[in-house]
């Protein structure tokens, strides 16, 4: 450092620095409201203390990595007992273990989609914020990547990236050890960085003017600012972006246990006899409890069945995912009436614009969409951000980005988009691109088609055939919810937000007695509940139900049992 830095520094008095540490701690109070449920309070954010439930965190000792899909790890996290564990509080993160002995610098934090990642951030800083918490650090910079790729092309030393983003720092130097610092990345898995360690070029002044990419590399390896602590959250498949040896402890999110589940509920109903019979009803159903380790999927739940079960509906209460989502995008379509919006476009037409930028991108494994990938779609800036229940507009310097709310939100609109596209236009949304086309009007997109007839069971089936061909089962819930949408009590349920011009009674048999068949030469587990779970979608329970009558018998041990009973047995037995 010369000595005009030094002594711009020393120009700060005690007073002023303390003032400004004052400013910069208030600021961060912002982290103290949620935007949870920001569209059914009419943008009034929740206040995070009032509902913020601890979450299950622990520390990996592997650090392994796992690609596959996020449901499946959660329905296997489920399985799991806490004795295997070593669990952790979010406060010390950065604390060594008793027993250990290391320094911890730099901190992975993975864990699925909605599992609370960003929310655990929110209250590491407000905690600190508001002096609770680890005040032995000074200075806390959240750097969240879908912010730091707005200004990805951008060649800018630390300082500048600093005083950019925390304009009340110009006052302060902070590329000497006088401040011990935290640099928090959020979301390793939204960013559009080209973040190669092995060929980046070593940095170790933080006033030279470098690209995004080298400045978060060396702060990361820890040429630059080595003193610093950083902070660094990811979901699972993103998290080897970073190498092993720049971590000093991974720990993961896993959500909620079965206390936390139950605790949140009640903070988030107010009336607690409300919240039992949500809670009663969620329990009832395997499949929804076990997604209920989800805060975000807790959100959504909580949000459909206050609705329908505070007063008198018609319809069935929701017992399945595809239910349960179909139901919360009916709810976010209402909302949206309610809002000042002129624009004459039918829910169908948004849909249908809306889940095909879901439908691309979940092929791509892409999480946030900029400007440009919506308008490929069709889509209006302003269409997309009165779906703000679904999709999320976020943005620095002028520039818009959008993201859904959760994954599942995204897997879900993506499997309407499939299903519409064939009952209503005869599309096949698996054909190529290219024979299909892509054109700014999505109805035109199906126009190829139009001679010929489309099967909803020959759609079902090659889905499954991509499923099963997949290697960390990234279209594991897509296919769930695409079958979930085919049954005739869904298509009643969706009558109220569009029209369907045909109705195949006759394509769910093809497709169970396809995936029954499927289940017989499957070697995999994990494929084989998904599709036990695709059944249950479907209403078929046969196979589970032969199974159950064999364990009420005790007839079991001397059955001779079929590959797909057998099956059928695990699946009883896990869920």
């Amino acid at each position: 450092m010369d000595d005009t830095q030094t002594s711009r520094d020393e120009d700060v008095s005690p007073g002023c620095r303390y003032e400004v540490l004052k400013t910069f701690r208030s600021n961060l109070m912002k982290f103290g409201h949620l935007y949870e449920d920001q569209t059914a309070m009419q943008g009034k954010p929740t206040l995070l203390n009032e509902i913020y439930t601890e979450l299950y965190i622990t520390e990996s000792e592997s650090g392994e990595i796992s690609n596959e899909h996020e449901v499946r790890q959660i329905e296997t996290q489920s399985r799991r007992t806490a004795t295997e564990d070593t669990a952790i509080k979010c406060s010390d993160i950065f604390r060594p273990l008793p027993g250990q002995d290391k320094a911890i610098r730099t901190v992975l934090t993975k864990g699925v989609a909605g599992i609370g990642k960003t929310v655990s951030v929110q209250k590491f800083i407000l905690d600190w914020a508001e002096g609770k918490e680890n005040q032995d650090v000074q200075l806390i910079f959240p750097l969240p990547f879908r912010e730091i790729n707005l200004v990805k092309d951008k060649t800018l030393s630390l300082s500048d990236l600093l005083h950019d983003f925390f304009p009340e720092t110009k006052e302060m130097e902070i590329s000497n050890d006088k401040y011990r610092v935290l640099f928090i990345f959020d979301g390793l898995d939204e960013c559009r960085l080209p973040l190669n360690f092995k060929t980046n070029e070593t940095l170790r002044d933080a006033n030279k003017k470098k690209s995004i990419a080298v400045l978060l590399m060396n702060l990361i390896v820890g040429n630059l600012l080595p003193s610093a602590l950083i902070w660094i959250t990811s979901r699972p498949a993103a998290a080897d972006l970073i190498p092993s040896e720049c971590v000093h402890r991974v720990t993961e999110v896993r959500g909620f246990n079965e206390p936390q589940k139950e605790e949140y509920f009640r903070k988030r109903i107010s009336d607690q006899s409300l919240a039992d019979r949500i809670i009663s009803h969620l329990k009832s159903s395997r499949s929804l409890y076990i997604m209920c380790h989800i805060p975000v999927f807790c959100w959504i739940s909580a949000a459909v069945l206050e609705k329908m079960l505070s007063r008198a509906e018609s319809g069935v209460i929701p017992k399945t995912l595809t239910q349960m989502y179909t139901h919360f995008l009916i709810l976010q379509t209402n909302i949206k009436h309610e809002k000042d919006y002129e624009k004459k476009v039918t829910d169908e037409d948004m849909i249908l614009k809306l889940g095909k930028v879901p439908f691309q991108q979940l092929v791509k494994g892409n999480l946030i969409f900029y400007e440009e990938d919506l308008r490929e779609c069709g889509i209006d800036v302003t269409e997309a951000s009165v779906y703000s229940g679904l999709c999320t507009q976020f943005g620095l310097y002028q520039k818009k980005v959008f993201c859904f709310v959760y994954l599942s939100i995204q897997e879900h609109l993506a499997a309407l988009y499939a299903h519409l596209s064939c009952i209503n236009h005869n599309g096949n949304v698996f054909e190529p691109i290219t024979k299909q086309g892509l054109h700014s009007n999505v109805k035109d997109s199906f126009r190829l088609h139009s001679s010929e007839q489309v099967s909803l069971s020959e759609l079902h089936q090659r889905a499954v055939d991509e499923v099963l061909q997949s290697k960390n089962g990234h279209l594991d819930l897509f296919l769930r919810f695409l079958l979930g949408l085919s049954v005739e009590s869904h298509q009643i349920i969706l009558q109220g937000l569009m029209k369907q011009t045909r109705s195949r009674s006759d394509s769910n048999e093809k497709t169970v007695e396809y995936i029954k068949n499927k289940i017989r030469f499957i070697d995999s587990p994990e494929k084989s509940i998904n599709l036990f779970h695709c059944l249950n979608e479907l209403g078929d329970h046969s196979l589970v139900e032969e199974i159950q009558q064999y364990l009420k018998s005790g007839t079991i041990k001397r059955a001779k049992l079929s590959s797909s009973q057998r099956s059928a047995l695990v699946f009883v037995v896990l869920t």
